[in-house]
C-alpha cells in the first residue's frame, strides 16, 4: 500500500471545481479510488448524484476515460467495454493492461441497478464495482432506497403517527455479492483511506468481478453539517452499523475491529433524520440489536466468533 506520502505526488485525476455539494463523501471516495487506480483506467459511472455533479455538459471533472449511462446499466456497459478491450487485444490492437471501475450510488446499486450488476458478475467481468452508499436515492429528493437504515427519515418514508420512519432493516448489498462467489468483495470508508485504497488495489489485481461497498455520508439527507462528513463516516465504523472487511477469494476477513466498540447512538444523535429516536427510543434499540446480531455474525464467519455463543443471543 503507497503511504500518505507516495499518494500525494499523484495527480489527482478528479479535478476540482465540481458542482458536489460541500463536505459530499461520494467525490472523497472516487478521488480516493482514482489514486489507487492510476491513469489506465476506464470509468462507468451510472446516473446519480456523482454523475450530476461531475459531468453537466459541457464540462466534465473526469481527467480519464468516462461513461455517463443510464440509471440501472452501469455495470452491462463496463462489461461491454471490458469485453471490447479483450477483444482488440486479441487482435494486437491495444498492448497496455487497462482497468474498469463501474460507480453507482446505492439506488443504481441495491435496487434498480441489481440485475445488471448480478448480470457481470455471473459472467466474470474483471471489473471493479464501487458503490457509493448514501443510503437513500439523494439526487431525486432523498426517497428511501433498499439501503435505507431501520428508522430513517427520507421524503417517503416521513417520521409522524403512522410511520416514525423506513420501517424495514436494509438490505445486505455486501453480502448479496459475496453469494455470486466472485474472486474479491469489501466494505470501505472514507474515513479510513489506507483501508480503501488497500481494498481498491487487491480488487483490481484480480483476474474476475470485484465489488467494494463504500458507505457515503450525505449532509444533505442524513441531516448534519457539512464538516463532520469523516467523523459521521468514522463513527459509523467504530458502531459496526458500517464494518470494514473483506472476503478475498471466499476468505473472510475483518480488515478493522475498534478497539472499543462504541454505541450506536453515538453514530445516530449527530443526524436529523434519526431526530424522533428520541421520542421513540424502542426504534433505536431495535437498530442496536440489529447491528449487533449483523455485527455477531461477521465475527463468526471471519473466524474469531464462537457461533454457539452468536446463536444463543440472537435466540434472547
Amino acid at each position: 500500500m503507497p503511504t500518505l506520502k507516495e499518494l500525494s505526488k499523484r495527480e489527482d485525476l478528479l479535478s476540482p471545481g465540481h458542482r458536489a455539494c460541500a463536505g459530499c463523501a461520494a467525490t472523497i471516495i472516487a478521488r480516493q479510488v482514482l489514486l489507487a487506480a492510476g491513469k489506465d483506467i476506464v470509468v462507468g459511472c451510472a446516473t446519480g448524484c456523482l454523475e450530476v455533479v461531475t459531468t453537466i455538459f459541457p464540462y466534465t471533472a473526469w481527467r480519464v476515460p468516462y461513461i455517463h449511462n443510464a440509471f440501472e446499466n452501469v455495470a452491462s456497459t463496463i462489461s461491454g467495454v471490458e469485453a471490447a478491450y479483450k477483444s482488440l487485444k486479441r487482435l494486437a490492437k491495444v498492448k497496455r493492461r487497462m482497468h474498469f471501475i463501474a460507480f453507482g450510488g446505492d439506488g443504481g446499486t441495491y435496487d434498480i441497478g441489481l440485475q445488471a450488476l448480478s448480470g457481470a458478475a455471473e459472467r466474470g467481468h474483471r471489473m471493479l464495482y464501487i458503490c457509493y452508499d448514501n443510503e437513500a436515492y439523494m439526487n431525486t429528493g432523498i426517497q428511501r432506497s433498499g439501503a435505507t437504515p431501520y428508522g430513517a427519515e427520507t421524503s417517503t418514508c416521513p417520521v409522524g403517527e403512522v410511520m416514525p420512519g423506513k420501517p424495514q432493516y436494509p438490505k445486505d448489498m455486501t453480502r448479496i455479492m459475496v453469494a455470486h462467489r466472485i474472486p474479491y468483495v469489501a466494505q470501505a470508508s472514507p474515513s479510513h483511506w489506507n483501508d480503501l485504497i488497500t481494498k481498491v488495489e487487491k480488487a483490481l489485481s484480480k483476474k474476475g468481478p470485484s465489488f467494494i461497498n463504500v458507505i457515503s455520508p450525505c449532509h444533505r439527507g442524513w441531516r448534519y453539517p457539512m464538516e463532520k462528513t469523516i467523523q459521521i463516516a468514522r463513527l459509523a465504523v467504530d458502531t459496526c452499523f458500517w464494518p470494514l472487511y473483506e472476503v478475498d477469494e471466499g476468505k473472510w476477513r475483518i480488515t478493522y475491529k475498534p478497539k472499543e466498540k462504541l454505541p450506536l447512538k453515538e453514530f445516530t444523535k449527530l443526524q436529523g433524520r434519526f431526530a424522533h429516536f428520541k421520542r421513540w427510543p424502542e426504534l433505536e434499540e431495535a437498530a442496536q440489536e440489529e447491528v449487533d446480531r449483523r455485527w455477531r455474525e461477521l465475527e463468526v464467519l471471519a473466524g474469531i466468533g464462537d457461533p454457539c455463543a452468536a446463536e444463543k443471543q440472537d435466540q434472547e
